[in-house]
């Protein structure tokens, strides 16, 4: 006896649970009895770390320079800078209508359309909305196809500025990320002020400055109630249902924000 003791190692798993040691064994037994199998593993893993790292890479690309975007001047969307392709490429289109404004000029029953309309619950949550979304899930769940969404004025925004249309689950996952990018960086009435004047309100008008102008003649400070009620119930789908179209979808959209606002 040194009078030093020798530390004890401690158990490995497989010996504190024997199972696992039958799990590893059966799992090498069936490699080595299907090469092909143990190969695709081994292919299916390298593509994965291949398609991380590319994935990684277009993020960096796109990843916004923030400070841009918190204060100063409104810069175009990638949705208004695509219409603007678009719109040169076939002129048959409508001519892009675009004027962005600052948040002092929004008029707050505007505000409070937009979130009754879009996203009721905008200062509580950082970005993800999880009970509208499981709300939304349940209910295109009951239905058997999808009815409702469930994105935030967030998500919507930054969907507008950095992504694509595109439902892919990629993209999905961009547009959480930069969600919580965006909320991390910007002030919540400058991602309110961003996405009322990047929104699309019927075609080519992008922005309540540039739709209250076409719609009414007036600027968007001097919106009434009744109009930015109008303009919130555009939101859905501004190309077939605006306050030009009267669809019956926009009517009910407006009836129900009206009720909503109280």
């Amino acid at each position: 006896m040194t009078g030093r003791s020798k530390k004890k190692s401690s158990p490995k798993l497989s010996e504190k649970f024997p199972f696992l040691s039958k799990i590893e064994l059966l799992s090498q037994q069936f490699l080595q009895a299907f090469p092909r199998v143990r190969l695709f593993f081994r292919w299916s893993f390298r593509l994965i770390i291949f398609v991380f790292l590319i994935d990684i890479g277009y993020l960096i690309a796109i990843w916004p320079e923030w400070k841009w975007y918190a204060e100063g001047p409104i810069i175009k969307s990638a949705f208004i800078e695509n219409y603007e392709r678009k719109s040169w490429q076939n002129r048959s289109l409508p001519k892009l209508r675009w004027s962005p404004i600052s948040w002092q000029q929004i008029p707050d029953h505007m505000v409070r359309a937009a979130l009754t309309a879009e996203d009721s619950r905008f200062f509580s949550h950082d970005g993800i909305d999880t009970e509208a979304f499981k709300k939304a899930m349940e209910y295109n769940w009951s239905q058997k196809r999808f009815v409702y969404g469930a994105s935030t004025i967030t998500q919507q925004t930054v969907k507008n500025y950095y992504l694509s249309s595109s439902r892919n689950p990629l993209r999905k996952w961009h547009e959480l990320l930069l969600t919580f990018a965006m909320e991390q960086n910007l002030k919540k009435s400058r991602i309110l002020t961003l996405y009322l004047n990047v929104a699309e309100f019927g075609p080519g008008i992008y922005g309540i400055e540039a739709a209250s102008q076409r719609y009414w003649g007036i600027s968007a400070a001097q919106l009434n109630k009744t109009q930015a009620i109008e303009l919130a119930a555009t939101l859905p789908a501004p190309r077939k249902h605006n306050p030009r179209t009267r669809s019956k979808f926009f009517l009910k959209q407006k009836k129900k924000i009206t009720r909503n606002m109280g």
